[in-house]
């Protein structure tokens, strides 16, 4: 794989997202669902990595590493912490976030929903709530109104598919339990009949959930294009190379849940002006299901299979149904052992070059994440970072894989 090379304009970045690293997002719904009894949350996101007051120190690190995209999210509890509120310090503070990326010579990759919402969007039943896609563009709609010339691309939702992926894997039993529980406790505290986000998901809420967020996805790109018509939009879903052991077996399992996970959002995508790919494992099929691989396989942290053409195979997929440019917005591992990172990243980065050298139009490469940060559900656990934080005194500190990664975005090569 040495000597392959990317595209002039292709672009680097390392991502982050507001509710994961900022801290204290009070007027949020996963705050408030962290903090009912029980949660299905391992622990509340507290502080997170400080990020609220640390960004400068955040946006330097990205800097060091050569990159040329931030991707950042704008808190959407913070920015309207009522229904009929607009909060001017906080618009003050992401604009100095945005002017932070331009002092740097970053570009800026904006996501306006990376899962969490305003706790009053929550106790309106979120995106159950008919009301809601249109309460989401009027927010999309001021901020590109207060700060979108400062932003180079947007992103409406992070992976609006993943509770349903998550739902085709194998997660204990006591996970969807602990999910009512936290719903059902989160409406008795908010005193309201139903409560709902977005990444804490009921079974039977899927399909109407899924409704509501591509209803959601459609008007705010509207409502963005009215006013920054030649920024770019898109969305990111969550996608699992899902293979088959066999060329010759059945694919109907593995193309239903293909179907089921991904084909809603790739069909709203096609008006878009990229899809971004987010990419983590691979997952085997034969005729009646999943299969898992053999004892060779590397696995993760979460016990799936690391795999380093993964994200090519899936750009692929994408592509060639939809035929819409590529921005991998996510790719990464959850491991402690960052030599695992380290050799993934280039591996993985071969087999993408590749798949670009065949013609596939991918716009850059989004690396999660920049920090090790609060992974939902899963609390601290989780290490997905570049960069190390001192859960004490927040200090960062630089893993050798960064250094892999920095290399390979300055030279534009493996």
């Amino acid at each position: 794989m040495a000597g392959q090379t990317f595209p002039q304009d292709f672009m680097w970045g390392v991502a982050a997202a507001g509710h994961q690293i900022e801290g204290f997002n009070t007027q949020s719904d996963l705050w408030f669902c962290e903090n009912v009894v029980p949660s299905v949350f391992r622990e509340p996101s507290g502080i997170a990595c400080d990020s609220y007051n640390r960004w400068a120190e955040d946006l330097d690190l990205a800097k060091a590493m050569n990159v040329g995209v931030y991707r950042m999210s704008i808190e959407w509890a913070r920015i309207q912490p009522t229904q009929d509120s607009f909060d001017d310090a906080e618009f003050a503070h992401y604009e100095a976030i945005l002017d932070g990326c331009i002092a740097r010579g970053l570009k800026t990759s904006v996501t306006m929903n990376h899962f969490a919402s305003p706790h009053w969007f929550g106790m309106q039943a979120g995106w159950l709530n008919p009301e809601a896609p249109e309460l989401f563009a009027i927010y999309c709609a001021e901020v590109v109104r207060r700060l979108g010339n400062k932003i180079d691309i947007i992103v409406t939702f992070n992976e609006p598919n993943l509770p349903k992926l998550l739902s085709y894997m194998d997660l204990p039993p006591i996970v969807q339990e602990l999910n009512r529980k936290t719903m059902d406790g989160a409406a008795d505290k908010a005193g309201v009949a139903k409560y709902r986000t977005s990444n804490v998901m009921l079974d039977e809420d899927y399909e109407a959930y899924g409704v509501g967020m591509v209803n959601g996805h459609e008007a705010a790109r509207k409502a963005i294009k009215a006013i920054v018509p030649n920024t770019p939009v898109g969305l990111s879903i969550a996608i699992i190379d899902d293979q088959m052991v066999d060329d010759e077996a059945d694919t109907a399992v593995r193309d239903q849940k293909r179907e089921d996970c991904y084909g809603p959002w790739m069909r709203l995508a096609v008006d878009d002006d990229f899809m971004g790919v987010q990419n983590y494992e691979r997952m085997l099929y034969d005729s009646k299901g999943r299969v898992e691989p053999g004892p060779e396989a590397v696995r993760n942290s979460f016990g799936n299979e690391i795999y380093p053409a993964s994200l090519a195979n899936c750009v692929e997929y994408v592509y060639d149904i939809i035929k819409t440019p590529i921005i991998v917005t996510e790719h990464g591992i959850n491991t402690e052992d960052d030599q695992q990172r380290a050799e993934f990243i280039p591996a993985a980065l071969g087999h993408l070059a590749d798949t670009m050298a065949k013609g596939y139009p991918v716009l850059g490469y989004t690396h999660w994440s920049l920090l090790d940060n609060f992974e939902w559900i899963f609390g601290y656990v989780p290490k997905f970072g570049l960069c190390a934080v001192d859960r004490q005194t927040m200090q960062r500190t630089r893993k050798p894989s960064s250094f892999v990664y920095g290399e390979i975005a300055a030279a534009n090569a493996l």
